[in-house]
């Protein structure tokens, strides 16, 4: 598949593939737009299916993360990473070592954090080898997992949309379909918890879902009825593209709001969710807390304010909103239309100068 073709391709400044037979590394790492600084973006570790599948994922991550840092005025652009294998039989020190080399190579232009597949044990490894790291465990100099933050984010998103919803932003006994479990998704449903909200769950790995219930009161449902479940808000926490023509008419709720990257499979299906008078928060913005956390990790911030900040999330969504209500678009073209407004801002003022 030629990338230039692709329909994820989207101006991406440089797209680079790496190996390394020794350690059995495979991987992509994709720089979207630096206009508003060095690109920050997660390194994801799955089996895909194919190599254009890899692709097709990272292209479409990095350019998610230009719009999330932009729309969150993080100072910082977009770019994201894809290592090929299984992380759970397959992830070595040696293939991070391996990993940090390619990240070397692109001279601080790119700055990796964790995603789905890498945690802060991986990013000790990946910074034995380079500085261009975030997303560090405390005893390594950094904030530890941003699983927290980026949950806390999703809360505040799932405030927003209820609110707009149902008038109240009050979760209290407020029903949620979580979908995935993950670091991200249990510490989101503990927040929904505290918070007296009842929770249904799915995930596709059974120790995920254990972990949950041992700690909380929930229903578990087999990961494809999760989409069936009438409840007030779904909350999307695993991989993307669960937002598509199969699925949306089988959502019973009047809230999408999660943690996943890209939960749109087509940018129609904003529109479609609109249709049907459910109030969609955008993934980037709903997912922006953990961004919100290594941005200030990586700028040597103060970690205690950062909860504060992540909160913020709550008033960005209700612009977005708002921005929606107010030119009858939906609201991903509105969470598009502001981060936009940003970056291309400043791309063309660099050019001015160039």
């Amino acid at each position: 598949m030629s990338i230039f073709e692709a329909p994820e391709y989207d101006g991406h400044e440089q797209v680079q593939f790496f190996s390394d037979q020794a350690s059995g590394l495979k991987a992509i790492i994709a720089i979207h737009n630096t206009a508003l600084g060095p690109a920050l973006g997660g390194c994801r570790m799955w089996p895909y299916d194919s190599e254009t599948a890899a692709i097709r994922d990272v292209l479409r991550l990095s350019r998610g993360m230009t719009y999330k840092a932009a729309v969150l005025d993080c100072g910082l652009g977009g770019g994201k990473s894809v290592i090929i294998g299984d992380s759970h039989r397959e992830k070595t020190p040696e293939l991070l070592h391996a990993m940090g080399r390619a990240i070397a190579s692109f001279g601080g232009r790119y700055i990796v954090g964790e995603d789905i597949g890498t945690n802060p044990d991986d990013m000790r490894e990946i910074r034995s080898v380079t500085r261009c790291v975030s997303c560090l465990r405390e005893e390594d100099g950094g904030y530890g997992d941003p699983a927290p933050m980026t949950a806390l984010g999703v809360f505040s998103a799932i405030r927003a949309g209820v609110e707009e919803a149902f008038g109240s932003d009050a979760l209290d006994g407020v029903h949620v379909a979580v979908q995935g479990v993950g670091n991200v998704g249990f510490n989101l449903c503990k927040q929904l918890h505290e918070a007296g909200a009842e929770l249904t769950i799915c995930d596709i790995y059974p120790e995920q879902i254990e972990r949950v219930r041992e700690a909380m009161d929930v229903v578990v449902v087999e990961p494809d009825k999760i989409y069936d479940v009438p409840a007030e808000v779904f909350a999307p926490c695993a991989m993307g593209g669960i937002i598509n023509d199969k699925t949306i008419d089988r959502l019973k709720v009047r809230v999408v709001a999660g943690a996943a990257n890209n939960q749109l499979d087509d940018e129609r299906h904003g529109a479609w969710l609109a249709d049907r008078d459910i109030v969609y928060m955008p993934d980037y913005v709903a997912n922006g807390g953990g961004l919100i956390s290594c941005a200030a990790e990586w700028k040597g911030g103060d970690a205690a304010v950062v909860p504060d900040q992540v909160r913020g999330i709550y008033d960005t969504c209700r612009m977005i909103l708002e921005i929606a209500n107010e030119q009858e678009i939906t609201s991903s073209e509105a969470a598009d239309e502001l981060a936009e407004s940003r970056f291309k801002r400043d791309r063309e003022r660099v050019a001015a100068r160039a």
